[in-house]
């Protein structure tokens, strides 16, 4: 009997068997993204040692959960293939490369098995502080999960980078591989590299996949929840990201600001939701701060007449509403920090160790 190596602060929400149906969650909006009320937090932790003490008494039914990374180089393809498992945009998404900053959750049940599936920053050679922070939460996600999944762009084929991490990961148990975008290539090109990679390390399995076109996504899941241990369930059985909210809203903003910002500047503007409030109609007054490192990337970021800040603004406030399915107001305030990429809190927030 294992916990994944999970702290106890992970189980959480639900109980199987006998005592079965006994949920709690508390929110000030009643969307997929719960705004979760710390004055709770006591209650919560009471409510998941008494899981613990569920499970070992044997007063649960049978279940299975563990934790998958997803690990990659990056434009691999990771953060589409986590939107693809779960329905839904988990993760921002950006034809940039290191478009992810953070480790990102997500619940996925598979029958009676729950996945944690955990999307990572891509890995590349790392020149800054926020850069070596981002591949270390690549690799400590590798080492707290249960089963890894390299994912592999086959136009790309077998990088340099894709030999480090085979090599990184090929002596860990239940080490799999998913072949991206085998659509894009003809099949005879396939062969050869499915069997460099078979050489590679003592995969379980390879995948050959299209994340994007949803094939052969369903036969991996399957094989994935085979390998998950004996364990009770980590989070609600609910399909949803597991995203502190106020990040979740950040990342938004900062895809559309991937989108609508070009060249360098979106690798070195960081956004942070300072403040929710909700309204007697249950709209929500999201605020958001922007920070760029100095007042030519403001002027870039805002534009002429206020107008880039509007179109970035608008986008995201459309993409929230359809996300959650609440109505929003969006309110952005650009500041230039010139060394906000030295500020522990910023790389806390977004889940990152500032001393890496």
């Amino acid at each position: 009997m294992t916990m994944s190596g999970c702290a106890l602060s992970c189980i959480r929400y639900r109980i199987s068997g006998p005592v079965n149906c006994i949920f709690i969650s508390f929110s000030v909006v009643p969307t997929h993204n719960r705004i979760h009320i710390n004055i709770f937090k006591f209650f919560q932790d009471f409510y998941s040692l008494f899981i613990l003490v569920c499970y070992c008494l044997g007063m649960t039914e049978k279940t299975y959960s563990g934790f998958v990374a997803i690990i990659g180089p990056t434009n691999a393809g990771k953060s589409t293939l986590l939107n693809q498992i779960m329905g839904r945009k988990v993760a921002i998404v950006s034809h940039k490369v290191q478009t992810t900053r953070t480790r990102l959750r997500a619940v996925k049940m598979i029958g009676a098995k729950q996945l944690i599936f955990v999307d990572t920053p891509g890995v590349f050679k790392p020149s800054r502080r926020l850069d070596r922070a981002m591949v270390a939460a690549a690799m400590d996600a590798v080492a707290d999960a249960d089963a890894v999944l390299l994912l592999i762009d086959a136009q790309k084929g077998i990088t340099e980078t894709i030999s480090a991490l085979a090599e990184k990961i090929k002596d860990r148990p239940n080490i799999f591989v998913a072949l991206n975008k085998v659509d894009a290539i003809p099949k005879l090109e396939l062969l050869p590299m499915v069997a460099q990679i078979s050489q590679m390390a003592p995969w379980r399995e390879i995948f050959m996949i299209s994340a994007l076109k949803n094939d052969g996504i369903e036969p991996m899941l399957k094989s994935l929840a085979d390998v998950m241990p004996e364990s009770p369930y980590l989070f609600d059985t609910v399909d949803a990201p597991d995203v502190p909210d106020e990040l979740y809203l950040a990342e938004l903003t900062r895809e559309k600001i991937y989108k609508y910002i070009h060249q360098e500047l979106p690798y070195h503007i960081n956004v942070v939701t300072e403040r929710v409030d909700v309204d007697d109609e249950g709209v929500l007054d999201i605020y958001q701060k922007i920070a760029v490192r100095n007042d030519g990337h403001k002027k870039i970021v805002v534009g002429k007449g206020g107008t880039q800040l509007k179109q970035i603004g608008t986008a995201a406030r459309h993409d929230i509403q359809d996300q959650w399915g609440v109505n929003a107001r969006l309110h952005l305030f650009v500041r230039v920090e010139p060394d906000w990429e030295e500020k522990a809190e910023n790389y806390t927030d977004q889940g990152l160790d500032f001393g890496k």
